[in-house]
């Protein structure tokens, strides 16, 4: 297992690395296709494996695969787990754009923020799975104070997002083919823990430390690739086997040699790795499964 490291040894994850495909495990196939589909604006598509895949018209890879099983238990909120998928739309008109077409569908929102780098909108899907779909401000205009980057969590003006849409046809069936996961967000049971796995080994630099209860990390200066907390899972067990909920997130590298060089860190830090197509599966201490994948 991973246990903290030197900083001065910290070797940072290629800075090209970003977050790709979220698996969700799902109880109702129909049922989700709809909401993904009419309330988010994806395009679905069965694969070979009866999973469903949905991104944009155009996209090269999904951005969510479905894979469901009425028999699944029930998300566990208090489990660690994904606390929410987060997609990253183009621009702030795209964000308005999917505003409309919540509004349009009756999907309700669980929150609305302006968290400085970014603006987004909080929902969740029929079985429960957090979602977030925002659009950055320009990463220049990223507030900073002692050389760190700044984040907070305030109200979005919901009326002046709509803004974004006068003049112009509200409507927008399918996102943008630049659209993509952004983020992921992560219920752990202990920081320092997943702080030593996702920085000390496999090299993400910490970010934000400003929230309590939660560190936020990221490759290349982002302001973050994955968010964690333990806001509700504080000491908490991994979810039942199967569960509804988070089966694996993708970590995507540039090249098989940034690849190879962090899973070397994972061997050295005896991590288990588990073969997968194109890459290998780790999972982090509290049980959350990565799949690390070169593009």
């Amino acid at each position: 297992m991973a246990t903290a490291t030197n900083s001065s040894a910290h070797v940072e994850i290629d800075r090209g690395t970003v977050i790709g495909t979220v698996s969700l495990t799902v109880a109702d196939a129909d049922r989700s296709r709809s909401f993904y589909e009419r309330a988010l604006g994806l395009r679905a598509s069965e694969l070979d494996d009866g999973a469903l895949a949905l991104g944009s018209a155009g996209g090269e890879r999904p951005l969510i695969e479905l894979q469901a099983d009425g028999s699944a238990p029930s998300l566990d909120r208090r489990a660690t787990g994904l606390f929410h998928l987060a997609i990253l739309l183009p621009s702030r008109r795209d964000l308005a754009l999917a505003l409309a077409r919540l509004v349009e569908v009756r999907w309700p929102l669980d929150g609305a923020s302006d968290h400085l780098v970014s603006e987004a909108l909080y929902l969740s899907d029929p079985d429960g799975n957090g979602i977030e779909i925002y659009r950055d401000r320009p990463r220049e205009r990223w507030p900073r104070a002692g050389g760190k980057l700044e984040m907070a969590t305030l109200p979005l003006d919901l009326n002046n997002l709509l803004g974004e849409l006068r003049g112009t046809s509200p409507t927008q069936p399918i996102v943008p083919n630049a659209t993509r996961i952004g983020h992921v967000h992560l219920q752990v049971a202990e920081l320092d823990l997943v702080e030593a796995f996702y920085h000390d080994v496999l090299g993400f630099e910490v970010m934000v430390r400003g929230y309590p209860g939660a560190l936020f990390v990221s490759a290349g200066g982002y302001h973050h690739h994955i968010g964690l907390n333990t806001w509700h899972s504080a000491g908490a067990s991994r979810p039942a086997p199967g569960s509804i909920g988070l089966r694996s997130f993708e970590v995507q590298l540039p090249d098989a040699q940034a690849l190879d060089q962090v899973l070397a860190r994972v061997r050295a830090a005896a991590v288990e790795i588990e073969p997968a197509p194109g890459g290998a599966l780790v999972r982090d201490p509290s049980g959350n499964a990565l799949l690390l994948r070169s593009r």
